[in-house]
């Protein structure tokens, strides 16, 4: 159930915390309620404990692919600094993902980087999207160095830190209420 008074938080913490994980947890815990969940989350690709690729995973629907690797490869033709190499028909199907996204009630993006705010590259059609303010609830992932670029790009209700994220089922079903602008915050 999409409103006017959507919200848009910005959830953001160094590397190796937890975002991509409470990503998943939110919009699993938001499907069992019956919401309509859509975005894209980017969950890392680990072999023998290193990390080595990065998936794109469609909410709407459960598509994945391979998005990056941090080794030369033909089929990841787009070199994005030293360490990654993107795959350019990733990328166009992430943004085909964004595009069809909306409207829903919980929007996601996982991440949005110097990619997207330097160099206007990768999910492209995510600045569209958020801005439409077409869902109920809209939850970005920015890197820390990059929440004042966000923030001047669109309105964002808050920020949100993963540490602080209920650890029960229970705590955050309410948790997405209140992210929601439905009921108010615990005392």
């Amino acid at each position: 159930m999409v409103t006017s008074e959507s919200r848009l938080w910005i959830l953001s913490a160094p590397s190796g915390a937890g975002k991509t994980t409470l990503c998943r947890r939110l919009a699993a815990t938001a499907q069992a309620l019956g919401w309509d969940v859509a975005g894209l989350l980017t969950p890392a690709v680990f072999d023998e404990g290193a990390k080595t690729g990065i998936d794109v995973l469609a909410l709407r629907g459960g598509a994945t692919r391979r998005l990056a690797a941090n080794a030369p490869d033909p089929r990841f033709d787009f070199p994005v600094g030293r360490q990654w190499y993107f795959d350019r028909a990733g990328l166009e199907w992430g943004n085909a993902q964004i595009d069809h996204s909306l409207p829903c009630d919980l929007f996601m993006i996982d991440e949005l980087g110097p990619l997207e705010f330097q160099r206007g590259q990768g999910w492209r059609s995510a600045f569209p999207a958020l801005s439409s303010r077409t869902f109920r609830l809209g939850v970005v992932v920015v890197r820390p160095d990059l929440i004042p670029e966000a923030q001047q790009r669109f309105p964002v209700f808050g920020l949100i830190d993963p540490s602080l994220a209920p650890s029960t089922d229970a705590g955050l079903r309410r948790w997405l209420h209140v992210l929601a602008g439905e009921v108010a915050p615990l005392p």
